[in-house]
């Protein structure tokens, strides 16, 4: 699995390589800047890239952008965004095509290698890798948009931790119930978001954009 890799910090940048590589990717690119980030993105078209929100030149947005631009070329490009804080304006529009295949983790609430590992594999499958903290920020204007008002406290809290990339077992562990409950749970939200019958992993991802895409306050 090939990845493109962003980050500025040298010491970071080489010990992510190295991570990655240890845990069978092939990182095609490690690159410091947007401008080289653009280039690596358009070159090598990695399985998954690893980015950096905020790059020099100018460290602000420059890794969002450059992941906004790749998915545009090729829609559906998985992008893993790494970042310190939480740019909800750029995460809402990489969200907007719905295509899924997105993560956004805060590093510092990445505890161990094995949680990062499982969000790029994650995000390389096609799903959502999102932090909770994200995913709180991301849905504070959206309580009340529809048909997201329709989900009871229950699916909501279903939804939020299907967001995080929970599986169901990993969801009915975390609320103490049974995972036969957790799948009439989902299917609930699944009917309520209006979401056809398809494979089970598509609908979880629409499900999850649906909830995160939503910007009516």
């Amino acid at each position: 699995m090939r990845v493109v890799l962003a980050e500025d910090l040298y010491l970071l940048r080489d010990g992510l390589t190295l991570l990655l590589e240890a845990n069978g990717f092939t990182v095609v690119a490690a690159v410091s800047t947007g401008p080289e980030l653009v280039n690596a993105l358009d070159e090598h078209r990695p399985d998954v890239a690893v980015v950096d929100v905020r790059l020099p030149p100018t460290f602000t947005d420059e890794g969002l952008q450059a992941a906004l631009a790749a998915r545009r070329k090729v829609p559906g490009m998985p992008v893993l965004v790494l970042s310190q804080h939480v740019e909800q304006l750029y995460a809402r529009e990489l969200l907007a095509d719905g295509a899924g295949a997105i993560g956004y983790l805060l590093k510092d609430r990445v505890l161990n290698s094995d949680q990062f590992i499982d969000a790029v594999r994650r995000v390389a499958d096609g799903g959502t890798a999102m932090d909770p903290e994200v995913i709180s920020k991301l849905l504070a204007s959206n309580a009340r948009h529809e048909p997201l008002a329709e989900l009871s406290p229950r699916e909501r809290e279903v939804l939020e931790l299907m967001a995080g990339g929970k599986s169901n077992a990993a969801i009915a562990a975390q609320l103490f119930v049974s995972e036969g409950a957790v799948g009439k749970h989902t299917a609930n939200i699944f009917a309520k978001l209006r979401l056809a019958p398809s494979d089970d992993t598509n609908r979880r991802v629409m499900a999850v954009l649906a909830y995160l895409n939503s910007t009516e306050a």
